[in-house]
């Protein structure tokens, strides 16, 4: 209930003041796990992306907001987990895959934080490794014009790219998950430049 009267007030919210326009919206799968992957460029990415779909999204978040009073309360109730930026964690891996098993959208930002040149930084391969170990699609979101208040923001939304259509027997899991991120950056580099003319 929550998540859903969030989602409606933000959505008012961005078509007010942003002139929000999403394309591609209907590319989301209706049911069973999905992992939601866009590029990061502010504060504003996680409402955005949030409110572009009708299911709802569990981000990964950064351990540190998490340890703020007040925005602890707001994400835990908008499904946000945290995640350890540095090394492994493997309790945020489990927590994703579990989401995937029970047909949940779990959403990344796989830059690991935001570019302050809104040019795709290099992606951590966390993403595509959840997308293998889970068997989910990857969704690609393109965000444009997102930093500051005032603004048009724009949203294009890719096809789902999967590893087992790319599946390759001789291939190892480590390059497959490989293959996938890049696969998955070079689509969100023609979806950025699509949306950016």
């Amino acid at each position: 209930m929550f998540y859903r009267i969030a989602r409606i007030i933000c959505r008012a919210i961005l078509l007010l003041l942003r002139r929000w326009d999403v394309r591609g919206v209907d590319n989301m799968p209706r049911d069973g796990g999905v992992i939601v992957v866009s590029n990061h460029i502010s504060y504003w990415d996680p409402v955005i992306v949030g409110c572009a779909f009708n299911r709802k999204i569990n981000f990964m978040a950064k351990l540190d907001l998490f340890k703020v009073p007040l925005v602890n309360i707001i994400i835990k109730n908008l499904g946000a987990f945290p995640v350890k930026r540095k090394g492994t964690d493997t309790g945020a891996i489990r927590h994703s895959l579990k989401l995937l098993a029970r047909g949940e959208v779990l959403g990344i930002f796989p830059e690991g934080t935001r570019s302050t040149s809104q040019e795709l930084m290099e992606f951590h391969m966390g993403g595509a490794m959840l997308a293998v170990k889970g068997n989910a699609p990857v969704l690609p979101v393109a965000i444009e014009g997102s930093p500051g208040l005032l603004g048009k923001v724009r949203v294009s939304i890719g096809e789902p790219l999967s590893y087992s259509s790319q599946e390759n027997q001789q291939e190892t899991q480590k390059a497959r998950i490989k293959k996938l991120s890049e696969q998955v950056m070079q689509e969100l580099t023609c979806l950025k430049k699509g949306i950016s003319k």
